[in-house]
């Protein structure tokens, strides 16, 4: 069978419809596709197409193998499609085939300049873009790894006003090169709800679309096709929205701040956001409903909800870093790094240990490129690292405050930035959030040392008198030792921190580190307002010798806080507030 079916492979070497690509065949245009995709890291390599009998194929094939083992495979499989369709061919009767066999047609592939590929060269060098497949009178032109859609999906939640980022996924494509037309559904002419399928394309044809008032009660539509950026162009692939646009809640707390950052700062600066956005997984408890926040409409604590204000206010920010806390891991990957990522940033993830949430860091992409990170958990860190030993045989000496300091889940997430227009611009990027307990202030402490020994050993060690920049929601008012520390550059071993949880926690040690840090916010008066306590705990500190504030946005009013009684409400989507300032290089 197999010289059998070499013989028919090399029956068209002299043919005329052999000589070239197109020979004998239909034009180009009219060609069928033969999808390969084939990826360096992986072994095989995948074959789509469909026979002149309508039946698709779907081959695996060997990246080294010899091209015309592949050839023959193919050769077989349209052999036996031709016998399932009753199909006989005289030339097998003619070469003595026996009855009811059918024919096995000549299969070859040509290169993209007419040449016929040699059946020694392995698959993985054989089939390029642009050649093209002859099985028998059929032509295939040869699409290899063509841009293709992996997952296109919408919100869940749409609200007028607030913009609809769709999760696009693709492979061999980038969702910037991609492209997105909108539609709503057809109002039926006497008003009232939408029926039906009728669909009208809007004007927007850009990857994130807002929908206005006039949406309201309208599902939408995205068509979206995937491309590569070098005028290549995949299948479409349609998704519609799962339910109507709903009205918006109207004005919100970041509408005043969105006034102070409608443009994205120049190259000489550097616009930062901390937030702690309030986890989900935190909001969505019976605790957190009846205790926590019983103020706020519970409608205005489910995640879908909170998500359309969260990513309508960090967009509209324009910053470009992002140090985020309290971020679900299905959060970040189906919500806010594909929205964030259609306004030109890229996220990076850290999940806290043994928890459903964690810190994220985002960054403008035409400002910056990610050099290296350096994330840790801090109890992991305090034993295995050789730079935290002293201070981890002086907590050694107070065992049940080491026991909780080890049972916490609280990471760092340590970010290198280049600038992408002066190479000699680098940052250091922090983001942390602290344990929480308001007695736990000799836990931070040992936390906030963990973290300064491993931030000098990047800023200082790795990349020599680069900048810094921490972010985070610290759980420390101005008037704690973590604050002092962080501030001063030192602690000493008296504070009134280290028996926060009085004097059987007590670990007294002096503590310093070299950085010169400032809150460049200062102190608000709070940063984090709810029902039965309000007080300033997040911070961003940059470091004075190499950074300056250029302006602080402000804060919204207590009046815009209070509106519903406190945080969150329909109108804010956590119970803390976004700090945002401008930064410049000295």
């Amino acid at each position: 069978m197999w010289r059998r079916l070499r013989s028919a492979l090399r029956s068209l070497r002299g043919s005329p419809a052999a000589a070239a690509p197109g020979g004998g065949g239909p034009p180009a245009a009219a060609m069928e596709r033969a999808v390969v995709r084939c990826v360096p890291s992986e072994p095989k390599l995948s074959l789509r197409f469909v026979l002149p009998d309508g039946s698709a194929r779907h081959m695996q094939r060997d990246q080294e193998e010899p091209l015309g083992r592949a050839l023959a495979r193919i050769a077989t499989n349209a052999a036996k499609g031709q016998g399932k369709a009753g199909k006989k061919s005289k030339k097998a009767r003619a070469e003595g085939g026996a009855e009811g066999e059918a024919a096995v047609p000549a299969v070859r592939l040509f290169s993209r300049d007419g040449a016929a590929v040699a059946e020694e060269v392995p698959n993985a060098a054989a089939w390029q873009d642009g050649a093209v497949l002859h099985i028998g009178d059929a032509r295939y032109r040869v699409e290899r790894n063509p841009p293709a859609l992996t997952e296109l999906s919408l919100p869940r939640s749409l609200l007028a006003g607030f913009p609809v980022c769709p999760k696009v996924s693709a492979e061999f494509a980038a969702p910037q090169h991609c492209l997105f037309r909108w539609f709503r559904q057809q109002r039926p002419a006497g008003g009232g709800d939408a029926a039906g399928e009728a669909w009208v394309e809007t004007a927007a044809a850009e990857r994130v679309f807002t929908p206005s008032n006039a949406l309201v009660g309208l599902r939408l539509k995205l068509r979206c096709t995937p491309g590569d950026g070098q005028q290549r162009y995949g299948p479409a692939r349609e998704v519609e929205s799962s339910g109507p646009v709903e009205a918006g809640p109207g004005a919100c707390t970041f509408d005043s701040r969105h006034l102070y950052t409608k443009k994205v700062c120049g190259h000489g600066s550097v616009r930062a956001v901390s937030y702690n956005i309030l986890a989900d997984t935190y909001a969505q408890t019976e605790f957190s409903r009846t205790v926590l926040y019983p103020y706020c409409a519970p409608y205005a604590l489910e995640i879908d909800y909170r998500q359309n204000l969260l990513k309508k206010e960090l967009a509209g920010y324009s910053a470009d870093l992002i140090c985020l806390q309290e971020v679900d891991k299905s959060v970040f990957v189906d919500s806010l790094a594909p929205a964030l990522d259609a306004f030109g940033l890229e996220g990076l993830f850290r999940i806290k240990e043994k928890q459903h949430e964690g810190l994220a860091t985002f960054y403008r992409r035409d400002k910056f490129r990610l050099l290296s990170q350096h994330d840790i958990a801090f109890s992991e860190a305090l034993l295995s690292e050789p730079l935290h030993k002293e201070l981890c045989e002086k907590l050694a000496k107070n065992p049940l405050v080491q026991e909780k300091v080890l049972q916490r889940s609280s990471v760092l997430q340590v970010s290198v930035l280049q600038s992408t227009t002066d190479p000699s611009r680098k940052l250091c990027v922090a983001n942390t959030h602290l344990y929480w307990h308001p007695k736990g202030g000799n836990i931070r402490l040992i936390q906030i040392a963990v973290a300064m020994s491993h931030i000098r050993h990047v800023a200082c060690d790795l990349y020599p008198s680069i900048p810094v920049i921490f972010c985070g929601d610290f759980n420390s008012t101005p008037s704690s030792g973590t604050y002092s520390f962080i501030s001063s550059g030192g602690i000493a071993e008296d504070h009134e921190d280290w028996v926060s949880n009085g004097e059987e926690e007590r670990c007294s040690m002096s503590l310093s580190h070299p950085f010169k840090l400032l809150s460049a916010c200062g102190e608000p008066a709070y940063t984090n307002y709810v029902g039965g306590f309000h007080g300033c705990l997040d911070y961003i500190f940059i470091d004075r010798n190499a950074l300056e504030v250029e302006q602080v946005i402000p804060l919204p009013s207590h009046e815009e806080i209070t509106t519903h009684q406190a945080l969150p409400s329909v109108s804010h989507p956590s119970d803390h507030i976004a700090l945002i300032c401008d930064l410049k290089w000295k």
